[in-house]
């Protein structure tokens, strides 16, 4: 079992992720906690029952996180300051879990302000993943700037697939895979250095 969130293989995590977005736009819950379960266990290296707990919480928050534009933005929060407390007592990394999880909401936020208005630009989606990476990873904002600027290519294309009809059959959606494995990459060389 893989002992550090720093050794995490980026051709599985993006995998899993693009399964994850593709499975919350479609609203397929279960598949999505499948992802999320592989995704976790991948990203994190969490014990077993603390994988299935944390991807529990990151399902829960998603799904609050989900309806538009009447969501919970309070209770996605909550759900992920669970997850992170988890990754937090099963890992090396050290952060707050409260300020982890307004990060990673925060994006959330901008990337859905950037769907839906042309006054957010991907300047702001990518500083706001840099700094969730900078903060979790603890690293150097310049060193996880390209694994943030992947990941808001792979959310245009996210985006792209999604006004196209969601169809897993989609080119869109392979090029998103390349894009998340890509950042995730780009993260882990960011993070092992």
């Amino acid at each position: 079992m893989r002992t550090s969130p720093l050794s995490f293989d980026p051709v599985v995590v993006g995998n899993r992720e693009t399964d994850a977005w593709a499975a919350y736009y479609r609203h397929e819950w279960r598949p999505f906690l499948v992802a999320a379960v592989g995704m976790v266990a991948a990203g994190f290296g969490m014990p077993p029952r603390r994988t299935l707990t944390g991807a529990w919480y990151v399902l829960r928050a998603n799904q609050v996180w989900a309806p538009y534009p009447d969501n919970q933005p309070d209770a996605a929060l909550a759900y992920m300051r669970r997850f992170y407390e988890l990754v937090a007592v099963s890992s090396t990394l050290t952060f707050d879990p409260s300020r982890a999880a307004r990060l990673e909401v925060e994006w959330w936020r901008v990337h859905r302000a950037h769907q839906h208005s042309d006054h957010v630009t991907e300047d702001q989606l990518e500083t706001a993943l840099v700094d969730l990476y900078s903060y979790v990873y603890d690293a150097e904002r310049d060193a996880v700037r390209q694994a943030a600027r992947k990941r808001v290519e792979a959310m245009d294309l996210s985006d792209r697939w999604v006004r196209a009809g969601c169809d897993r059959g989609d080119p869109l959606l392979a090029e998103e895979r390349r894009a998340l494995v890509a950042s995730y990459a780009a993260l882990r060389a960011a993070v092992e250095n």
